[in-house]
């Protein structure tokens, strides 16, 4: 019998996408999402993972970059990737030391546009559209020290029509989301080759 991949999603705010994996994820044997990790008090997320019968578990900013608690803490439960799934904060050098390459994030853009501080969630949408971009997608990439600059695993593409507005674009990206965020973890994770849009 082969280890249980073992996964922490790491969220700062509602948790669509933490939703959608650990929905994805709660009938295959070979993949876990033990545990939800959040850094905002009051985030949404954390009522999703009660929810879904998840624990959720919350550290402040402090934790992540002050002490060891987190690596600490998913080293307890033998994680083996990292997720981050709506995460705002830079993950600090002690997580990416302990996971190298195990750590995978989204961005609601195609990177290398649109990357970098403070382009998260609607801030991005915003932009595509004061750029009257004509495309736009998602970028799922391996996390390092700076924001959006990892390794690319895969991208997904959607048009951007002239009259979209930033929510239109905004429920376009949360469809190619839903859709490849779960199974292109799957492919990592296990090893299988990444599906192709």
């Amino acid at each position: 019998m082969s280890k249980v991949i073992q996964l922490a999603i790491l969220a700062s705010g509602n948790g669509t996408n933490a939703q959608q994996i650990s929905e994805y994820f709660a009938d295959k044997p070979e993949v876990n999402v033990n545990v939800i990790i959040y850094n905002k008090r009051d985030a949404y997320v954390a009522t999703r993972a009660e929810k879904l019968g998840i624990e959720a578990r919350y550290f402040n900013r402090h934790s992540f970059y002050e002490t060891d608690d987190v690596l600490t803490f998913l080293k307890s439960r033998e994680i083996d990737y990292v997720i981050l799934a709506g995460f705002l904060l830079l993950v600090p050098e002690n997580l990416l030391a302990a996971f190298p390459n195990r750590i995978i994030n989204i961005h609601p853009a195609l990177l290398p546009k649109y990357g970098g501080k403070g382009m998260y969630g609607h801030n991005v949408h915003e932009a595509v559209v004061a750029n009257h971009e004509k495309e736009t997608g998602i970028t799922i990439h391996i996390v390092d020290h700076r924001y959006d600059c990892g390794t690319t695993l895969f991208q997904a593409r959607c048009e951007v029509l002239p009259a979209d507005t930033a929510d239109d674009v905004a429920a376009k990206i949360h469809l190619l989301e839903k859709e490849y965020f779960p199974r292109v973890i799957e492919a990592v994770v296990l090893n299988k080759p990444i599906p192709k849009q």
